[in-house]
């Protein structure tokens, strides 16, 4: 396979570019643009042209500099060994390939997928969108030899997008629907995705029935069927090993694996839980689910298309600066949509709460999020989350919460937040401290030999930070 023909370079050593705006020519897709998707499909040897590349609107030279546009990137793949089970596995490659292109950054995916050229690529020449059709042929064929044809078309027409991107949605909802019918206790081998490790080098998904990638596009049937026929790829068995925690769902084997794969860098994850040794996040997750320490145990979720701030006052964009990267941060959790809704979500954290599940510590929703998950919650929990819509000042959410009589109400940790009286806690020696959003104190300060604050992979933008010493409260005799 070579590229020699082309006028800039194709490598896995541009994997991780950043593209800033003042560095970006163009940008397609992305959470300004409406409509935006990126599909594969497996056809009959007969429908695929192999190597043709379609373009329907505007190309680069067609495209006004610092211009935004939509992106719809369609995979068609062919070949004796493919089955439908392997789409949602070529589509992710899209990710990896793109970013291939020195000069083209490529982030998320599905109908979120976001894409930048930057100037220096126009520069030298990339002024024809079939290259990078052509890009991705020659790089599906190469490191997937079961694909013998391949054709590609990218559609960037407002006008011509919304067909593809309407039947691209069926398709994503059909693969879920498949991938929630069945659950964790019903497999004995989970599987890993290391797709994002370009950007996230600490990072490794674990991917279960009841847990789906976080960026939403590969399920367990998904990763089974890719560790199958590439076994050395980035896709592959996790053995679960010895269960040593049922309700936060820790797994020896899983342990082993994100171990390794992080470089020692992180030892332990609990797959259902958002405050303990969480699962690490990369850059692609779906959404966000935060906790919000106003409510005591209460989390909110937030995706990539809200638009503005979440309760907590954040943006999503700064609440993925938080949480991406690889970090393991208690209380600021990547996650996919489907998670939301999986018996899975958070279980340990809701259930050691007092809370019948996970999903009933969730007391505030983006209304893009709720809309779309708002059939699958249960149905005496839905009008008790509360969105932008109902409560937008997070002052005003205890009351709301109160009115509508949600389960968190009942907990012990929402009636110490709203009364103000700190509990007496005690922490197990390296337990996680979870963070806050808005303020937080920090557990030992005052106490003898003083204490240390470790930020590691940390951005902090503030005016001012103020460490106080809190004095003791005398006991009421």
């Amino acid at each position: 396979m070579s590229f020699s023909d082309l006028p800039f370079e194709v490598g896995p050593v541009y994997e991780g570019e950043r593209i800033r705006g003042n560095q970006m020519y163009v940008e397609l897709g992305g959470p300004k643009i409406e409509k935006h998707f990126e599909l594969t499909r497996v056809k009959k040897d007969k429908e695929i042209e192999d190597g043709k590349v379609t373009i329907i609107g505007p190309n680069i030279k067609d495209m006004e500099e610092g211009g935004r546009y939509p992106i719809g990137i369609l995979v068609e793949v062919a070949g004796p060994e493919l089955e439908e089970d392997l789409e949602a596995v070529f589509e992710r490659r899209i990710h990896e390939f793109c970013n291939f292109v020195n000069g083209i950054m490529h982030l998320n995916q599905r109908y979120t997928n976001w894409m930048r050229l930057s100037k220096s690529l126009i520069e030298k020449g990339f002024n024809d969108l079939t290259m990078l059709g052509t890009v991705l042929i020659r790089l599906y064929k190469a490191e997937l030899p079961i694909i013998k044809k391949a054709q590609v078309t990218l559609i960037t027409d407002p006008e011509k997008i919304g067909e593809t991107y309407d039947f691209a949605l069926e398709i994503y909802n059909k693969r879920d629907e498949r991938a929630r019918s069945i659950n964790d206790e019903d497999v004995d081998m989970f599987y890993g995705c290391v797709l994002c490790q370009s950007f996230a080098p600490t990072h490794a998904c674990c991917i279960t029935p009841n847990r789906m990638s976080l960026c939403g596009s590969i399920s367990w049937f998904d990763a089974r069927a890719a560790a199958r026929v590439d076994p050395k790829g980035p896709l592959f068995e996790v053995p679960m090993g010895k269960c040593l925690n049922e309700l936060a769902g820790e797994f020896e084997g899983v342990n082993e694996m994100i171990k390794k794969r992080s470089l020692g860098d992180i030892e332990r994850i609990y797959l259902y839980s958002g405050m303990e040794y969480p699962h690490t996040s990369c850059g692609c997750f779906e959404a966000i689910d935060f906790f919000i320490p106003e409510t005591g145990a209460g989390h909110g979720i937030i995706d990539r298309n809200h638009d503005g701030v979440a309760i907590n006052g954040l943006p999503f964009s700064a609440m993925a600066n938080q949480t991406g990267g690889g970090k393991q941060m208690p209380g600021f959790n990547g996650i996919s949509m489907q998670y939301i809704i999986s018996p899975k979500y958070q279980k340990y954290d809701g259930i050691k709460s007092g809370l019948d599940s996970g999903i009933h510590t969730i007391v505030w929703m983006g209304k893009t999020v709720k809309d779309r998950v708002y059939e699958f919650l249960p149905e005496d929990l839905r009008d008790k989350i509360a969105t932008e819509e109902e409560v937008a000042d997070l002052s005003d959410l205890p009351a709301w919460l109160e009115k509508v009589g949600h389960p968190i109400i009942e907990t012990e940790e929402y009636k110490a937040a709203v009364s103000g009286v700190e509990e007496e806690e005690w922490e197990e020696e390296g337990a996680m401290v979870p963070m806050g959003t808005i303020g937080m104190t920090i557990p030992g300060v005052g106490g003898a030999g003083g204490f240390k604050v470790i930020l590691k992979n940390c951005k902090i933008h503030a005016e001012s930070i103020i460490i106080k010493k809190i004095e003791p409260k005398r006991k009421k005799k």
